[in-house]
């Protein structure tokens, strides 16, 4: 999209509160004295997380996203971020602010501003103080509906919008598909290089989906005061995606891991009776495919590697590897299937499985980077909502009908 020379008509601001900026991929929106922060866990459920990096990665803002209308040339938005650190003076990557239309990013704004979260042991050791920072995106001047998507790595204080040209609301902002999603550091991004290169990102964008990731970075752990969160959002799809926390951590055994599963899975049911839920187990993930965790993170930076302490022998004395986690899962789902017909599961090596691994290698052994994140994004969209997927596109309109 070309864009017009920098506009000198004058910035009108936009209310935040209800105004025509419509906030996407939160359960509900948080005032402050300042703004408004959207939140991706329900308010009662604050009370039940267990520990500050829980916290830390719940109130990150991946998927979150502004949705309005206008033919502005220029818009601005006045945030205060807070960012989870290594240490106090650790180099953080810049926060990327990407707008899009149609799928595509337009306009995008980056800052390294900021309140820092330094955390030891899974808890807070240090914060530092931050300024707030006021991010201008330029666009062409042609009047269409826009996404702005806050970055996966930063929790989000909105304190100011404005735009050069009147902004009303997206026409279409109540009719897309609510697609609820919950996973781990994969699905919330960690090493992907902005919000929009996230594999559920790109999916709903793909799709028009109204994504709301759930996504928790290290605490995808079948915790249920997640549970209550998902049975507790409306949504017309859910998918949850299952394993690779519980493995990095070794934070069950087989038999707690079963009962888990089908706790949380019950608790999702008692709010969403028939919504269709897909189960998907995890992708290929080298270090602990047939070994059980805990996994270490070696080295720093760019130079991180993932690696397991665990023992191949110990699987025979319950610990958990992929290999048994996607098992469980399949004959979990397949026994609960025959009582619940809305109920599925989705293998993840076929979204990413050990030939993917060869060819395009994951840059700390964990996560994906955007190459793999597309990939993933293409061949979900293929299994789950393609034509001869789980949930096809026209179905869903036709429940959304």
């Amino acid at each position: 999209m070309s864009v017009s020379r920098e506009s000198k008509r004058e910035l009108i601001n936009v209310p935040l509160r209800d105004g025509p900026v419509t906030v996407r991929g939160a359960v509900w929106i948080e005032e402050t004295a300042q703004g408004v922060v959207p939140r991706r866990f329900l308010q009662p459920a604050s009370e039940r997380i267990v520990d500050d990096f829980m916290r830390a990665a719940m109130v990150q803002s991946t998927g979150v996203r502004l949705a309005f209308r206008t033919a502005a040339t220029r818009v601005q938005l006045r945030v205060f971020a807070t960012k989870l650190a290594d240490s106090v003076d650790a180099p953080l990557a810049p926060a990327l602010y990407d707008i899009c239309a149609d799928g595509e990013v337009v306009s995008v704004a980056s800052s390294l501003d900021g309140a820092r979260v330094v955390l030891a042991n899974r808890a807070l050791d240090q914060t530092i103080a931050g300024d707030e920072v006021s991010l201008a995106f330029a666009l062409d001047g042609v009047e269409r509906d826009y996404e702005l998507w806050l970055p996966y790595s930063d929790e989000v204080e909105l304190r100011e919008f404005s735009a050069d040209a009147p902004v009303v609301a997206v026409a279409d902002d109540r009719t897309r598909p609510r697609w609820v999603h919950h996973g781990s550091s994969i699905s919330h991004g960690y090493v992907a290089s902005r919000t929009t290169k996230t594999w559920p990102a790109q999916v709903a964008q793909a799709c028009a989906l109204d994504l709301v990731n759930l996504s928790y970075t290290g605490n995808a752990v079948l915790d249920q005061s997640t549970a209550r969160t998902i049975r507790d959002t409306p949504a017309d799809v859910i998918t949850v995606k299952l394993g690779i926390n519980i493995v990095n951590g070794d934070s069950m055994r087989l038999w707690v891991f079963r009962s888990a599963v089908h706790g949380f899975l019950d608790t999702i049911r008692e709010g969403q009776p028939d919504t269709p839920i897909l189960v998907i187990s995890p992708i290929c993930c080298p270090p602990v495919e047939s070994v059980p965790g805990p996994t270490l993170r070696q080295g720093a930076g760019e130079s991180s590697w993932t690696v397991t302490s665990g023992q191949a022998r110990e699987v025979a004395e319950g610990k958990l590897s992929l290999e048994v986690i996607r098992r469980e899962l399949k004959e979990i789902v397949a026994a609960r299937a025959a009582t619940d017909p809305h109920l599925a599961y989705l293998d993840g090596l076929q979204l990413y499985g050990v030939a993917d691994n060869a060819r395009l290698p994951m840059p700390d052994n964990l996560h994906p980077a955007d190459d793999v994140n597309t990939l993933i994004a293409e061949r979900f969209v293929s299994a789950a909502f393609g034509e001869d997927g789980w949930m096809p596109a026209v179905e869903l309109q036709t429940r959304m009908d």
